[in-house]
């Protein structure tokens, strides 16, 4: 299977210029929306590679050098939004937490995110239930939390090795990845993604702490 690469620019042909950069990223997401309205609409078992092109009106051969396969496809739609956060992480002012921040920057933009729409959302909430959707949502915030924890060090001052650091990223990576599934989901905070961190965010600092006394525990000091 054809490696998860951007087709090579190569030699131009018949005078036509190399795609470029943003071109490509065009098409990517292009692709992305395409295998997501297939998947909606006929399952991902049910749904090829062959389908995917048609859609577009490219060649299979064309779609494998963008994409190994037709999950993987999906990619530019759950990175966008995390290319986004990281991208307001460096920019994090110390006076700010980072719901806070996120919310005044944008990155959460509209409650659900530049790039939480319709779309997204029917992704992610498939991940729940197709194992290769879920393989790629998880490879996507792995990846993420590396660049993550290389924004929160450069705030700190830190290495982005440093064990806070790591656990600050970590905390953050799973903060998004959950409140973006219980958006998707359903039901929480009236589809209100900023909500949805910060209360991600509170209960980790709280779930950390002194457990509150149980009513009617029994005392066991002696």
């Amino acid at each position: 299977m054809p490696q998860d690469q951007n087709p090579s620019p190569g030699p131009s042909v018949r005078g036509r210029p190399p795609m470029s950069s943003r071109r490509r990223e065009v098409v990517r997401m292009q692709i992305a929306r395409a295998a997501v309205e297939l998947f909606t609409a006929k399952g991902v078992a049910a749904t090829t590679g062959d389908d995917i092109a048609h859609e577009l009106g490219i060649s299979t051969r064309t779609l494998w050098r963008y994409f190994p396969s037709k999950e993987s496809c999906v990619r530019p739609l759950l990175t966008d939004g995390l290319d986004l956060v990281a991208d307001r992480l460096r920019s994090w002012p110390a006076e700010l937490s980072l719901a806070e921040h996120l919310e005044r920057s944008g990155a959460l933009d509209g409650g659900t995110g530049a790039a939480l729409g319709a779309p997204t959302l029917d992704l992610i909430r498939m991940t729940r239930t197709e194992p290769g959707l879920r393989a790629v949502w998880l490879e996507v915030h792995h990846t993420a939390e590396d660049v993550f924890a290389e924004a929160v060090a450069e705030r700190a001052g830190a290495t982005p090795d440093t064990l806070s650091v790591r656990v600050q990223a970590a905390a953050i990576n799973v903060a998004l990845r959950v409140a973006s599934e219980q958006l998707a989901a359903g039901g929480q905070h009236d589809g209100n993604m900023i909500g949805l961190v910060q209360e991600a965010l509170t209960t980790v600092g709280d779930g950390l702490g002194p457990l509150p006394e149980r009513r009617g525990a029994r005392n066991t000091r002696t």
